[in-house]
């Protein structure tokens, strides 16, 4: 099994008439899978296509660098289990 990773997309939601800065966490075994998963959740919440949507930087993030708390506490929970 591949081991799982932390990555922060950075980006900006373009409308016609609104430009919306983005900072996302996702979990995710590829830089690849984290871009497609911050499509959808995107997509899904806030109505916009693929094509709105500007990623500019994709970085993995180390355990204790992690901002969102649910990731946070997901990501401690699979340390504690592994051990």
């Amino acid at each position: 099994m591949s081991e799982v990773k932390v990555f922060r997309v950075l980006g900006e939601i373009r409308k016609p008439n609104l430009k919306t800065p983005f900072r996302k966490e996702v979990i995710a075994a590829k830089p690849e899978h984290a871009v497609e998963k911050v499509y959808t959740e995107l997509g899904s919440k806030h109505r916009v296509k693929r094509f709105h949507i500007k990623i500019s930087k994709i970085e993995e993030v180390a355990p204790q660098d992690i901002e969102d708390p649910l990731i946070r506490k997901i990501v401690a929970g699979e340390e504690k289990i592994g051990k």
